[in-house]
């Protein structure tokens, strides 16, 4: 039986905050991956797909590669490693530099390992002054690496990001599609909620609160067209939890109307969202607690 259909599994992978969960959602076209500025943000290894025509793209969005230092932190780091594995393409998103970062360095020695083509990604293109400046930055890689191409984008403009799918289509085996054709995730609506509230967490926090803090949607139903969401979040210290909840709970109330926005406009209805805010110290180190959030033992 002649199979007119292909698929493509790409794993994104890189530093932390160089940009993949920007890639990510530009690529598939919808917000699927939290974004901001602090490194980390991504926890779990997300899926998005696009589907085009007979074409369907399935990447794998990682968390960013660090030294674990807790059980949290190792199960992200499982997650990276994992995602490696089973994938037709690998592509590596770096911020334009003249120097190749350590753990950079790791992923190059992982992929001479491995029988996977990796495509490089040098994304923030628009931080580059001049065409010299990035041919050093691309001799660079190239002299570390043989990469199937050098792709400069910016997930912000746009730059670059139809050659880098003309790129990944080359890729496609001839396959069965995977998913749905109108499917642009894999991940359950509560965790799409969570994540929605935990970005705006890492928007609205200092910087030592957001990393200490958990999302967990305890309930969610749907009566009529208003959904019903509860979630609570965890954090690692009484005094986080003041800052969480804010005087006269303002913070909380920010957080969770910038929360609610967002979800009523991915869920497309009506949400009514309530958030707790609890204690649970070591909360990185709970095995039940990381279940609950999505980190699996085998991951």
């Amino acid at each position: 039986m002649n199979i007119d259909k292909k698929s493509v599994f790409v794993a994104i992978v890189g530093k932390s905050n160089v940009g993949k969960s920007s890639l990510i959602n530009r690529l598939v076209g919808e917000k699927i991956a939290i974004v901001s500025h602090r490194p980390q943000t991504t926890r779990n290894r997300i899926t998005g797909i696009l589907t085009k025509g007979t074409y369907q793209y399935v990447f794998l969005d990682t968390p960013g590669l660090f030294k674990s230092k807790d059980k949290l932190g190792h199960k992200m780091v499982k997650t990276v490693k994992n995602s490696t594995n089973d994938v037709d393409l690998i592509v590596m998103v770096v911020e334009p530099s003249e120097k190749i970062a350590m753990a950079e360095k790791d992923f190059i020695e992982t992929f001479k390992k491995i029988n996977i083509p990796v495509i490089l990604v040098i994304n923030k293109v628009d931080l580059i002054k001049n065409d010299n400046e990035l041919i050093k930055i691309k001799k660079l890689y190239n002299d570390a690496y043989n990469f199937e191409s050098i792709i400069p984008v910016s997930t912000i403009s746009g730059d670059g990001i139809d050659d880098l799918m003309s790129n990944v289509k080359n890729h496609a085996i001839e396959s069965e599609h995977f998913f749905p054709a109108d499917m642009i995730t894999d991940k359950s609506e509560r965790f799409i909620a969570s994540e929605i509230l935990r970005e705006k967490l890492l928007i609205n926090m200092r910087d030592e609160i957001p990393h200490g803090t958990a999302v967990l949607v305890e309930e969610m139903k749907r009566v009529k067209n208003l959904f019903h969401i509860y979630c609570v979040i965890y954090c690692n210290k009484e005094s986080h939890k003041g800052i969480i909840i804010g005087k006269n709970g303002a913070m909380l109330k920010n957080v969770a109307t910038q929360a609610r926005v967002e979800m009523e406009d991915f869920f497309n209805c009506k949400v009514d969202l309530k958030c707790w805010v609890k204690v649970k110290s070591d909360w990185k180190n709970q095995e039940y607690l990381l279940k609950s959030l999505g980190f699996m033992d085998d991951m």
